[in-house]
C-alpha cells in the first residue's frame, strides 16, 4: 500500500521494513527501516488538519530560522521528497517522512516529577529559541484551537439546542461550568486588551510529544502539527492538565483524580529555567491561571459535545463525554483547591505570582 509513497521519498520499498509506530490517535504513523537508516512515515489526518500544506510551510519556516539561530538544536523536521516537496499526495491523503531519532524514546504517562521537569524544560526551550521569530508568519493549522471565547459560544449554543434528556443528565456539570465563568472572563479580558503577546506555541504539550534520551533527559519536542501563534498559557496549561494527576481524562473512578504538588513545582522549574527571562511580568502572573484555563476549556468541550449528541469526540459507551467532563471538572476543583499549597512550594522560586 505504501510502496509508491516510499518510492516518492527516494526509498526502495523492496528493501524496507515497515511497522506501526507510537500511540498517537490523530495521524497514522509507521517506522521505516531502510538498511542502516530509520525514518518515521506519517499520513496526516485530513479530517483534523484541513490544510496539511500549511503544516509543511510552517515547519520549513521554523527549520530555516532555527538552522540560522540555533544550529545545534534538534529539530526533527520533515524530509523532502524526490520532487523537493515535503508532502507526497496520494488521492485525499498526504504523507510525510521524518528522521527517526536513534537512542530516543517517549513516555506515555508521567510517573515521576523528573519527567515533568524535563518535558517542561523542552517545551520552554522550544518557545525561547523562537522568541524573536515573527509568529505572524505562521499559519493557523487548527484555527481557534484554544480560543476559549469560541468554546463558550459553542457551549451556550449547545444549551439552546440539546434535547431535554441530555440537559437533565448534565445539569450538575452545566452548573459547574457556569460557576467557573471567571476563567472565561479573564481570558476574554486578556485577548481584548492585548495584555499578553502572541508567541510561537506548541499547543499540544502532552508528555509523549517529548523525546527522551537513554538517560531519561529531554532531547526535543515532536509532533509539531499544532505549532502556531498562541499564548504561553496554552502550553503551560496543557502540561498542568495532563501531568499533575496520575489519572487521565478517561478515568471513570473520579476518586483516583488528584494533583501532585511536586509535579506542579517541576513544571514551573523546568519551564521557567528556559522562559523566565523571556516572559513579561503579566505573563508570569498567569502561571497558575494557565492550568485553570486549559482544564476548564477541556471540561467545557467534553460537555458541549455531550449536549450536541457526541458529534466530535469518539465515544466508547453512552455518556462517555459526560464522564469526561465530570473527570475534568473534578481535576479543576482539585487544582484550584491546591492553590495555596502550590504557592507554598514555589515560595523560594523566582517571581511566582498567583
Amino acid at each position: 500500500m505504501l510502496t509508491n509513497i516510499l518510492n516518492a521519498f527516494g526509498l526502495n520499498a523492496d528493501n524496507t521494513v515497515i511497522e506501526p509506530f507510537g500511540s498517537g490517535l490523530i495521524n497514522n504513523t509507521w517506522k521505516v527501516l531502510a538498511g542502516d537508516n530509520a525514518y518515521i512515515l506519517q499520513r496526516i489526518n485530513a479530517n483534523i488538519f484541513k490544510s496539511p500544506h500549511d503544516i509543511a510551510d510552517n515547519l520549513v519556516l521554523l527549520q530555516n530560522y532555527l538552522h540560522k539561530t540555533a544550529p545545534g538544536y534538534l529539530f526533527p523536521a520533515p524530509l523532502p521528497a524526490s520532487d523537493h516537496q515535503y508532502l507526497v499526495v496520494d488521492g485525499d491523503d498526504n504523507y510525510r517522512l521524518l528522521p527517526f531519532i536513534k537512542n530516543s524514546h517517549t513516555v506515555d504517562v508521567v510517573m515521576q516529577s523528573a519527567e515533568a521537569y524535563e518535558a517542561a524544560k523542552q517545551f520552554g526551550k522550544f518557545s525561547r529559541l523562537l522568541n524573536d521569530f515573527d509568529a505572524g508568519q505562521l499559519k493557523y493549522t487548527l484555527p481557534d484551537f484554544h480560543n476559549l471565547n469560541l468554546r463558550v459560544d459553542q457551549f451556550k449554543s449547545a444549551l439552546k439546542t440539546a434535547d431535554t434528556e441530555r440537559l437533565n443528565k448534565a445539569a450538575i456539570e452545566i452548573k459547574a461550568i457556569e460557576g467557573h465563568v471567571e476563567i472565561a472572563n479573564t481570558y476574554r479580558q486578556l485577548v481584548n486588551n492585548h495584555e499578553i503577546p502572541l508567541r510561537v506555541i506548541h499547543h499540544d504539550t502532552k508528555i509523549n510529544n517529548v523525546l527522551f534520551n537513554d538517560d531519561d533527559k529531554g532531547l526535543c519536542v515532536i509532533d509539531l502539527d499544532t505549532v502556531m501563534p498562541g499564548y504561553y498559557i496554552s502550553d503551560v496549561g496543557d502540561m498542568m492538565r495532563t501531568y499533575l494527576s496520575p489519572a487521565n481524562e478517561e478515568e471513570q473512578d473520579l476518586f483516583k483524580i488528584h494533583v501532585r504538588e511536586d509535579h506542579f513545582a517541576a513544571i514551573y522549574k523546568g519551564y521557567m529555567e528556559e522562559m523566565g527571562e523571556v516572559l513579561a511580568v503579566a505573563e508570569k502572573a498567569l502561571f497558575f491561571y494557565a492550568g485553570k484555563f486549559m482544564i476548564y476549556m477541556q471540561a467545557m468541550r467534553f460537555l458541549t459535545d455531550h449536549l450536541n449528541g457526541d458529534i466530535y469526540y469518539h465515544i466508547k459507551y453512552a455518556g462517555h463525554n459526560l464522564l469526561r467532563a465530570q473527570n475534568q471538572l473534578t481535576l479543576l476543583n482539585k487544582y484550584t483547591a491546591a492553590k495555596a499549597k502550590f504557592e507554598q512550594l514555589l515560595n523560594n522560586q523566582i517571581q511566582f505570582i498567583n
